[in-house]
């Protein structure tokens, strides 16, 4: 049913897209293991033998889907959200992927480990995909210095963890953030996915070094960043604080910040402006180019 509903709601979705979609042409998919031979650091869980009834760890993964054509094109990988305790991966991870492909960029849902305290294993999983998306660049028809990254709430943190941590052989051309939890800063931060990225009890080294709006600099990638003004969860300032310290730096930056719709919408089609969104975003991509 969870698949019946996926197609669903991402063919009317395809209403708010500016280029047309061919349903007999779908997009090719992939499926990846990240670490086939063991992860290089440990968070504690036994990806070999997880339990069935497990909704929180997910094997690692990329899941890859490539436009048609044989065109150098762009790509983007996907960070759904959750905390860092969980992965909304279906409106924040795969529900996205009919966008991306229709407007000829390949979209790569990363179903990244969960930190469980252990800080660098996300962000681990993602340098992996993009290694991997650049050693497949020209087998998937991907232009390697056009990899982008994708993240929303939690996942938007880890998005722009990436953005501004990453050297420069890994380093997103650009990056896309929804509602993203920016800093850990207590003021306006999201409590428990700092408290799941870090543990309960971290240091002001850590903080400092996870508060992504002080870790902005000059190769900083662009920004497309999109939030709500009535989000409880993750308050606005994270966006606005990350966008000031991009502008600062002379980073390309775009803030839209929707009246309402609260948080976690994704790709929901109950967010108000759906359409808006994507229609904010096709603009912002073909500035890019």
């Amino acid at each position: 049913m969870k698949q019946i509903a996926f197609v669903v709601l991402s063919l009317i979705s395809l209403l708010c897209v500016s280029q047309s979609w061919d349903s007999q042409r779908l997009p090719h998919h992939i499926t990846i293991e990240l670490w086939p031979d063991g992860a290089p650091t440990d968070n504690g869980v036994d990806y070999a033998h997880l339990s069935t009834d497990n909704n929180r760890d997910i094997k690692p993964q990329m899941h890859v889907f490539l436009p048609h054509g044989e065109q150098p094109h762009r790509a983007v990988i996907i960070c759904p959200g959750g905390a860092y305790g969980g992965l909304a991966m279906y409106h924040e991870g795969f529900e996205w992927t009919e966008y991306f492909t229709s407007h000829d960029i390949a979209a790569i849902v990363l179903l990244y480990r969960l930190p469980h305290g252990h800080h660098e294993v996300p962000a681990e999983d993602v340098y992996e995909a993009i290694r991997l998306t650049q050693t497949h660049a020209s087998e998937w028809h991907i232009d390697p210095a056009h990899i982008g990254i994708m993240g929303s709430s939690a996942g938007g943190h880890l998005a722009s963890t990436v953005a501004t941590h990453a050297p420069a052989r890994l380093r997103p051309a650009f990056q896309i953030l929804l509602y993203p939890v920016i800093t850990t800063d207590p003021t306006f931060t999201h409590y428990w996915s700092c408290r799941n990225l870090m543990g309960e009890h971290p240091g002001e080294a850590l903080l400092h070094y996870y508060s992504n709006e002080r870790q902005v600099d000059s190769t900083t990638p662009p920004a497309f960043i999109a939030t709500s003004a009535d989000d409880g969860d993750v308050p606005v300032l994270n966006s606005a604080r990350y966008y000031e310290a991009l502008v600062s730096h002379g980073v390309r930056a775009n803030l839209h910040v929707y009246p309402s719709g609260g948080h976690g919408w994704g790709s929901k089609l109950s967010f108000k402006y759906h359409c808006q969104l994507f229609q904010d975003l096709d603009v912002w991509l073909d500035s890019l180019q």
